[in-house]
């Protein structure tokens, strides 16, 4: 059957479930984006034995449910008393393993998806994200947007989903994850009684072939737009190493470093030097074969320049001289530190184990994760600045006239 994570703790009332596929938009087919995160709707939606769907018999229950495709990953999570693990395991297998699909429920999810594309066109901070990843991925899946198009959507069939379902769904690596008062042993017992017990185990994860074209050099900033009173949010970052390898702990150093904290240099830069930012991010993601790191801002056009020039200043000096002892000290506390955080939520807990587990694949947990980090070294930070530095992509939404 799939393989099972499960991390107990008697001390909950609740167990947290978690359906982890390696399945996600980067997987849809050409001419057909928006495809996984249609088929993500389905299943969760779809009518069970004739009744009612997933999401509303965990609701009767009194559970929580939610499910959310990512570039490279499915995720499917219900959390409930751990009195209706079994009733919830059996109906997550049903669902997500033989679903029926009909017309319907195709017809009011191609509705709710098309308003999701609707909300996200309206709003730049999605905008200014879907084409940061095009431009960091031209050309690729992971740059195609989740939610595909609102043309791809309304052509989207029944057919053409299931198709993908069979074709490629079921033949991704899957796992299970638990988090909560369930045991290891009482949950695979459970799970031998779903079409779960049907899954192959597979030691290795698909691999994806598509090829990564370079980057180009750096850009020059944006210029503003002309309307000086308006607001844009900026995105200016790059590629960062792939999930298995080790040298991407510096890069969430560097995300600290260049955070929304108090202690971090672009706090200190931006906010509470020259008043240019009220709300900014730095973050990275890995995936199978790269990542991506960056900075996301919220900026008044009229600072937009100023803004741009002082991230790149900051960026460009930790390349070159990597950053002050006490300055990564703080970084690596406060990477740390959200390691530990994510693992006494159980919802993100389930997230954080199928990822940092690559599905089951290597060993991980979160003493080892806050081992990895408290490592990271001056030079390896100042390595991960100077690569983001080389070829830096910046975007800015809505563009500038």
């Amino acid at each position: 059957m799939a393989s099972l994570i499960v991390e107990e703790d008697e001390r909950r009332p609740t167990t947290t479930i978690g359906f982890v596929v390696d399945f996600g938009s980067r997987h849809d087919p050409p001419g057909r984006g928006g495809t996984a995160h249609l088929l993500e709707h389905l299943l969760i939606s779809a009518r069970i034995d004739g009744g009612p769907s997933l999401c509303e018999r965990v609701a009767r229950l009194g559970g929580q449910v939610n499910a959310t495709t990512g570039l490279d990953r499915m995720f499917f999570q219900a959390q409930v008393l751990a009195g209706d693990v079994a009733e919830v395991i059996g109906l997550m297998g049903t669902a997500l393993l033989q679903p029926h699909i009909d017309e319907p429920v195709m017809e009011s999810e191609r509705r709710a998806v098309l308003q999701e594309l609707a909300a996200a066109a309206a709003d730049p901070m999605d905008q200014v994200q879907e084409a940061f990843l095009a431009a960091v991925f031209p050309g690729h899946g992971l740059g195609r947007p989740v939610g595909g198009t609102a043309e791809e959507i309304r052509d989207a069939s029944v057919a053409t989903v299931m198709d993908v379902y069979d074709s490629v769904f079921l033949r991704r690596r899957m796992v299970l994850v638990s988090v909560g008062g369930t045991s290891p042993a009482e949950l695979g017992k459970l799970a031998d009684a779903t079409p779960l017990a049907g899954l192959p185990v597979t030691d290795t994860l698909t691999p994806d072939d598509e090829p990564l074209a370079p980057l180009p050099p750096p850009a020059p900033p944006a210029p503003p737009g002309q309307d000086k009173d308006g607001f844009s949010w900026l995105a200016i970052g790059g590629r960062c190493p792939a999930a298995d390898d080790p040298r991407r702990h510096a890069y969430t150093v560097l995300a600290h470093l260049l955070g929304s904290s108090p202690g971090s240099l672009l706090y200190r830069r931006l906010r509470a030097e020259e008043g240019l930012v009220y709300a900014y991010y730095a973050w990275g993601h890995s995936y199978r074969e790269t990542g991506a790191w960056r900075v996301l801002a919220g900026v008044e056009n009229r600072n937009l320049l100023r803004a741009q020039t002082v991230l790149r200043e900051v960026l460009a000096g930790i390349a070159a001289d990597g950053p002050e002892p006490r300055d990564l000290a703080t970084a690596r506390r406060q990477a740390a530190m959200e390691v530990v955080l994510d693992s006494e939520k159980p919802w993100e807990h389930t997230v954080q184990l199928g990822h940092q587990t690559l599905l089951g694949t290597r060993p991980w947990d979160v003493r080892s994760g806050m081992q990895a980090l408290e490592q990271v070294s001056s030079e390896d930070v100042q390595a991960a600045a100077a690569s983001i530095n080389a070829s830096l992509v910046t975007v800015v939404r809505p563009e500038p006239s």
